[in-house]
């Protein structure tokens, strides 16, 4: 591999998919002491959801079902037709210049480029057909952005991610599918019996855990 495609990716934003809006939004600002600020709809997948600054460019989501919006004619991304449960952190979210240089590189579940939209915001992101991501979401869902990026209109919220830890149960595989992608130290890759994302970030209260 060259070596300038060596930090082709960069950390964009994590993801907490929760049954509803609310529930997500209760389980965020318990766990980091912080108030989520409004998001908005995307039509494409029958979606909706809430937002939070993070220092460094990056921000936090609480993405759900939008029971408001008609049932999409695909599979819903980041897997939330088939979510159940207490509202968590499922998904991390990485940038990059070029869509399909990197889906070549990438594990071949990492789906294909979609064009979506709110808004004014414009964004392509690699989806799945069956909505599942590579690794259970312990490798990153990929996006590339048109112009303008969500971060740099939200408030600053104080927060900063500190380290992001992936587990899983083929933890070797899933270093290696990061391996030439993405150089990170606040990313850290650990075995364990299920995949698990957590995220250790600074927030005015002192250090915070997000799961």
């Amino acid at each position: 591999m060259q070596e300038e495609d060596a930090q082709m990716l960069e950390i964009d934003h994590l993801a907490v998919a929760a049954d509803t809006l609310e529930a997500g939004r209760v389980h965020v600002e318990a766990a980091l002491g912080v108030a989520l600020q409004p998001g908005g709809q995307h039509a494409h997948f029958g979606t909706h959801n809430l937002l939070l600054g993070l220092e460094d460019g990056l921000y936090l989501e609480v993405i759900a079902v939008d029971p408001a919006a008609a049932p999409p004619a695909v599979p819903r991304w980041f897997d939330l037709d088939r979510f159940r449960g207490a509202p968590r952190l499922g998904t991390w979210i990485c940038r990059c210049d070029n869509l399909e240089r990197t889906l070549a590189q990438a594990p071949a579940s990492a789906g294909a480029p979609v064009e979506l939209a709110r808004g004014d915001l414009r964004w392509r992101m690699a989806v799945a057909a069956d909505g599942r991501m590579p690794f259970d979401g312990a490798f990153p869902a990929l996006i590339q952005w048109h112009g303008a990026h969500p971060a740099a209109r939200l408030a600053r919220s104080g927060c900063r991610l500190r380290r992001l830890i992936a587990t899983h149960p083929d933890a070797a595989g899933l270093r290696a599918a990061l391996t030439g992608m993405l150089s990170d130290p606040r990313v850290v890759v650990e075995a364990g019996s299920d995949m698990g994302l957590r995220a250790e970030i600074d927030t005015p209260h002192g250090l915070r855990v997000l799961a």
